[in-house]
């Protein structure tokens, strides 16, 4: 029964309460109104009016697709180590398994979900700095909309006063109220000009240096491929809202998943990820090896004669699927990769696809990550290569970022294309392929394009103002 009523909403809950026996997490849904003309409810514009007080956010927003909005926790894990996707999984499982859910049937848009953000490596340089190898959070609210249909989720832990009484009435209550949120003005952040750029940090000298090690290393055989990356400090006039800027990355990069990660005020994840580590539906797979990058443009056909993009884009399918191939699967992908545009960039892409079985999405994702698209071959001397090549924590850059629902659906996007927000100032970081035949003047105006795109994206200026007060 879908509780389309308060009456039926709170028949539901009562009897979801005596389910749970006044310990564990009730789950209930109701759909939102959506007018006859219009989109209706848009997860990305409602997330800042979603709840109170949460410091938790989250933002998954593959409109046209999913676009799915979160805020505070039911339930948390984060912990670092190896193990780290299988414990995360374990989590996702169980937390899932032991909830409550009112409707048990509904649109797979609107399953409960737990909400994950890894690291690139499964735990900091230095214990106590740095993020957590993983982050995993049932949300309290969650927010989905997939074409004409729109949902809202609370979850909530009963006992110390929650009741499934008190929970559908905050429920019914919170849905009618964003129902009348129909004025974007009133709801999203809003700024007058595009803001300042009053300084930026150079790294063009420090990553000319690695990339002629990591050459080195490559033109020796020692590595097959390295994927070295960069990070640009960019210090602006002005704090900023991270929902004005994911406004700016669904504006100019319509084809990506545009994320956010919030664990509190001020310090954000935010990007538009091209890159599908995997997903999977209905007992499928799929995975994208990206790789390969130029303007979008007349350059952009060049991708698919060019032999060094080719070489580069072959090692990361081979990479995939002999992943897939060693877990049991059967994997299957085009035999010549496509051209795809996101944003201003144009990239070769093979879709890879397989049916899972038995496999967990998680023990695929940890086979997976990092795949020689962001870190390079063989894997294990390369991630050593990068610690010492690289002079700052990856932290979530180039890591899984995504969800798994209550039915054993998953996605995972690489966050490439992403910079991390605190306050007033924000990192972009940035990298590329190297391997035999690369050019480091080439190389060195590839980072640079995808750090200038990336800062168009977000309607940032390419140069420093002259008029900024620093």
């Amino acid at each position: 029964m879908v509780p389309y009523s308060f009456s039926e909403l709170l028949a539901a809950a009562a009897e979801g309460g005596r389910q749970l026996e006044e310990e564990g997490v009730l789950s209930l849904a109701v759909p939102l109104a959506v007018p006859a003309q219009g989109a209706g409810p848009d997860p990305l514009t409602l997330l800042s009016a979603l709840g109170a007080g949460h410091r938790f956010r989250f933002l998954w927003d593959g409109a046209p697709g999913l676009c799915l909005a979160a805020c505070g926790s039911a339930n948390s894990l984060e912990l670092s180590g190896p193990r780290r996707f299988e414990l995360a999984q374990r989590f996702s499982s169980l937390c899932l398994s032991r909830l409550v859910t009112v409707p048990q049937v509904c649109l797979p848009m609107a399953r409960p979900r737990v909400l994950l953000a890894f690291s690139f490596f499964d735990s900091p340089l230095q214990e106590g700095t740095g993020v957590a190898g993983v982050q995993a959070v049932l949300p309290r609210w969650q927010l989905s909309r997939q074409g004409r249909h729109c949902w809202l989720r609370l979850q909530r832990p009963l006992g110390g006063g929650v009741t499934a009484r008190s929970v559908a009435e905050e429920l019914w209550e919170e849905a009618r109220r964003l129902e009348h949120l129909t004025d974007p003005s009133e709801v999203g952040a809003r700024w007058e000009r595009s803001p300042d750029i009053a300084q930026r940090s150079s790294w063009e000298t420090g990553y000319r240096l690695a990339v002629q090690r990591a050459l080195a290393l490559v033109e020796s055989g020692e590595l097959r491929k390295l994927v070295v990356a960069v990070r640009q400090q960019l210090q602006l006039d002005r704090q900023l809202d991270p929902l004005v800027l994911l406004q700016q990355l669904r504006r100019h990069q319509p084809g990506s998943c545009r994320f956010l990660w919030q664990q509190g005020p001020g310090d954000a994840l935010i990007g538009a990820s091209p890159e599908r580590l995997l997903a999977v539906r209905r007992g499928q797979l799929r995975s994208d090896a990206l790789a390969g990058t130029a303007p979008w443009g007349p350059l952009a056909d060049q991708l698919s004669r060019s032999s060094k993009d080719r070489h580069e884009h072959a090692l990361v399918v081979e990479a995939i699927t002999d992943v897939l191939a060693a877990a049991g699967l059967s994997p299957r992908w085009p035999r010549q990769p496509r051209l795809v545009r996101h944003g201003q960039l144009a990239h070769l892409q093979t879709p890879i696809t397989a049916a899972i079985g038995a496999h967990q999405p998680l023990s695929i994702a940890a086979a997976l990550h990092p795949t020689p698209a962001v870190a390079g071959l063989p894997r294990r001397e390369a991630m050593a290569w990068l610690r010492s090549l690289e002079v700052f924590e990856r932290g979530h850059y180039a890591a899984p970022i995504g969800w798994i629902d209550s039915a054993g659906d998953a996605e995972l996007r690489v966050a490439i294309r992403s910079g991390r927000l605190r306050g007033d100032q924000l990192e972009l970081t940035a990298g590329a392929g190297l391997v035999k035949g690369s050019e480091p003047e080439r190389e060195l105006q590839e980072v640079a394009l995808k750090l200038g795109v990336l800062q168009q994206q977000l309607s940032l200026p390419l140069t420093p103002s002259t008029n900024a007060p620093w």
